[in-house]
């Protein structure tokens, strides 16, 4: 990146004043040391440098007051916040991080979250996530090591980008082929390189490479076209670190039998609307079933012309069914939290619903059949009658709307996942507006860990609630009432009695109620 004489002069500044006052009180004050050792080699992101640069070099308890005095100030907004904090993560862990990647994918969520808050507490999820954010980078060391570097486009000789070759390049474990093949893809355009990367994460069934994926693509849009190569890496380089686990995973041979056996590339995508009863049926099948004999139904019901859509949509029926029928663990908890097999493939359906909106016809038929896979092998718990429980609409005894509110608010609290539910549900079947209940729910997923999917987990249930006909959608706000009441006061690691990090200190920053 060449520097006019003026920006050579400012370069050279801020070296001497970081050099002079020392690294600690320069991030204390809002100089970033990224600029004493920016070169050739760092990624270019423009006027988002420093404020990438603050958030991985500042502390978490640091940063936060120093983000609220910037949007007092009008000095940025809660979207700006957003893009240095996707960059700052991208470049740091590339994709290649368990809570680096979380965190990525929390970031549109919590911005969506804080359009449904009160103006006074509308930063609150984006400053909890940028908590976690600057937590990580601090606690990997890695806030000067960065994972990220400038790289060239790949030279085909000739040859057009494609999503095999960078399938290619995953499977052979060649990061660094794999992104020069990508930056060749992003010259063409962000689509035809977002396409091309889906070859590689339909390559095995794991919910964090779908929800990586689509988050961002999504992220690409807040922090500019420009940036388009640095989001999308980081599924290159997640698909190359899971490879070291699932090489020859069985998708792959029957993803390619599925799609030979039914003739699957010769077809046109159906319209037919399923009907209410087909769409119950069909996800019970997938509920009851195999992984394989998922993807095998997916496939009959495109060959027969069932559109995307209702094929989707039974999808998420199934996997919210893995949330309702969700008994014991296999270490003999109860739990629903956020890593529990339901709300991954909760995840993982809703990432696929939304990224087939704008892939290929291969890709979308592709994305269908890995979506069935993977709701077909999410199961990991015993499978128990659907919540809530005869006994657990028993203990309700109130039909007043904001009594039943009010009941499953005491019963998230106290973790009574059964009466939580119970409440949601007879709320629902009497007719009255969402709203209040997604206010409820939305008060916890900014307050609470959720093993690190609160804020997705919401966001999915919102996407599907608004996706789902009538007859079914009401399963998704009783399902989240289920894993709020399990999330509710557990952190990361299991242990009760905390909030999230982050979410007090939000709240003091913006001398609002905790």
């Amino acid at each position: 990146m060449k520097r006019n004489r003026r920006e050579f002069l400012e370069h050279v500044g801020t070296g001497m004043i970081v050099t002079g006052i020392g690294a600690g009180f320069a991030g204390d004050i809002g100089i970033s040391t990224v600029f004493a050792g920016e070169g050739e080699n760092t990624l270019d992101f423009g006027d988002l440098r420093p404020l990438v640069g603050l958030i991985q070099e500042t502390p978490p308890d640091k940063l936060q007051p120093k983000l609220v005095k910037k949007l007092q100030d009008g000095k940025t907004d809660l979207r700006q916040l957003i893009a240095a904090a996707a960059l700052a993560n991208a470049e740091t862990f590339g994709g290649q991080d368990y809570v680096g990647y979380h965190t990525e994918m929390a970031l549109i969520p919590a911005l969506q979250m804080s359009a449904e808050l009160p103006s006074e507490r509308q930063p609150l999820p984006v400053l909890k996530v940028m908590y976690r954010n600057a937590g990580r980078i601090q606690e990997s060391g890695r806030s000067k090591k960065k994972a990220l570097r400038p790289v060239a486009p790949a030279d085909l000789a000739g040859k057009s980008p494609n999503g095999n070759l960078i399938r290619k390049a995953t499977r052979g474990e060649n990061i660094n082929q794999g992104e020069r093949i990508l930056a060749a893809s992003v010259e063409k355009s962000r689509k035809a390189a977002f396409n091309h990367v889906m070859w590689a994460v339909q390559d095995a069934a794991n919910v964090h490479r779908f929800v990586l994926a689509y988050r961002s693509w999504g992220l690409i849009d807040i922090v500019g076209a420009e940036h388009a190569h640095t989001m999308l890496r980081q599924c290159v380089r997640y698909c190359v670190d899971e490879e070291k686990h699932v090489h020859d995973s069985p998708i792959r041979k029957h993803l390619a039998k599925c799609l030979d056996q039914y003739q699957l590339l010769d077809r046109k995508l159906g319209d037919q609307r399923a009907e209410d009863g087909w769409l119950e049926e069909f996800s019970q099948f997938m509920v009851n079933n195999s992984a394989e004999r998922s993807m095998d139904a997916i496939a009959g019901a495109l060959a027969e012309g069932i559109s995307p859509d209702s094929i989707g949509e039974a999808l998420s029926m199934a996997a919210n069914k893995l949330v309702l029928t969700q008994g014991r663990l296999s270490n003999g908890s109860w739990r629903a939290h956020g890593a529990t097999a339901g709300v991954h493939g909760s995840d993982a359906v809703n990432a696929w619903r939304n990224m087939i909106k704008v892939v290929s016809p291969r890709n979308v038929m592709t994305g269908l059949l890995v979506s069935g896979y993977h709701v077909g092998k999410s199961k990991n718990h015993e499978k128990v009658e659907f919540y809530p429980h005869a006994e657990h609409l028993a203990e309700i005894k109130t039909t007043d709307p904001k009594s039943l509110l009010a009941e499953a608010e005491n019963a998230i609290r106290e973790n009574d996942q059964g009466r939580a539910a119970a409440a949601i549900q007879l709320y629902g079947d009497a007719g009255h507006s969402p709203r209040p209940v997604f206010d409820l729910m939305l008060q916890y997923a900014v307050s609470e860990d959720g093993r690190l999917h609160a804020e997705k987990y919401y966001q999915t249930v919102t996407e599907e609630f608004a996706t789902t006909r009538p007859a079914f959608r009401w399963r998704q706000l009783v399902a989240l009432a289920r894993v709020t009441a399990s999330a509710y006061g557990f952190d990361v690691k299991d242990r009760t009695g905390h909030r999230a990090p982050g979410y007090e200190q939000a709240c003091h920053a913006l001398s609002v109620e905790a």
